[in-house]
């Protein structure tokens, strides 16, 4: 998920920082449009088997997983690449983790020791899964799933989001992390609102004074 707002002035996802977290072999430059596809409904199912697999690999050390990002949100369109998320005691403790998922195929891409922790591991199943590792109570993580189920239920918000991916996917870019940094206006537009929501009582009543 890009990154939010306050934090891209600080920690702006620009070429040299993409290719300083990136672990392994550089990433390729894409240089040219993001391919999205229309939501394809085998996705749910690809994630509930991936995630019997993790869980199977890693066993009471995987606190929560969860399917995040766009193939997780019925009816939008998305790249074709199923994000799960992997909450664990401790994400900088890669020892306790990564192993166990190396040995089901799994491979580290993305080391992120100054963004929550956040390492990103890569497996080839049927689709690609990008494997995103926090540590749990982690505030990144509340914004993820409080994103994907505000445009799981909200269909307004998802087409806003749909025809915002279509625009900047047109366009061309130099990494697909470039494109993804270029949602986070609207993402965070998008979270403000459904934080209202969350803020207002059942009777209309803001909480805030």
């Amino acid at each position: 998920m890009p990154r939010s707002k306050d934090e891209n002035k600080s920690q702006s996802i620009d070429t040299d920082r993409i290719v300083k977290v990136a672990v392994g072999e550089a990433p390729k430059p894409l240089n040219a449009p993001v391919t999205l596809v229309e939501y394809d409904p085998n996705w749910p199912r690809l994630f509930s088997r991936e995630a019997e697999r993790i869980k199977t690999a890693v066993g009471d050390r995987a606190l929560r997983i969860e399917h995040v990002g766009s193939t997780s949100v019925p009816n939008l369109l998305a790249k074709p690449i199923v994000d799960i998320l992997l909450i664990v005691e401790n994400s900088a403790d890669e020892s306790s983790y990564l192993p166990p998922l190396e040995g089901i195929g799994y491979v580290l891409r993305v080391r992120e020791p100054e963004w929550h922790e956040h390492r990103m591991l890569r497996a080839q199943r049927d689709v690609v899964i990008n494997l995103h590792v926090f540590t749990h109570d982690n505030d990144e993580v509340r914004r993820m799933l409080a994103f994907r189920d505000w445009l799981r239920n909200n269909p307004e918000d998802r087409e806003l989001y749909a025809e915002t991916k279509r625009k900047l996917a047109s366009q061309k870019w130099k990494y697909v992390q470039n494109y993804a940094d270029a949602k986070s206006k609207v993402i965070e537009s998008i979270i403000m609102r459904a934080q209202r929501v969350k803020e207002t009582t059942s009777d209309g009543i803001s909480r805030r004074a």
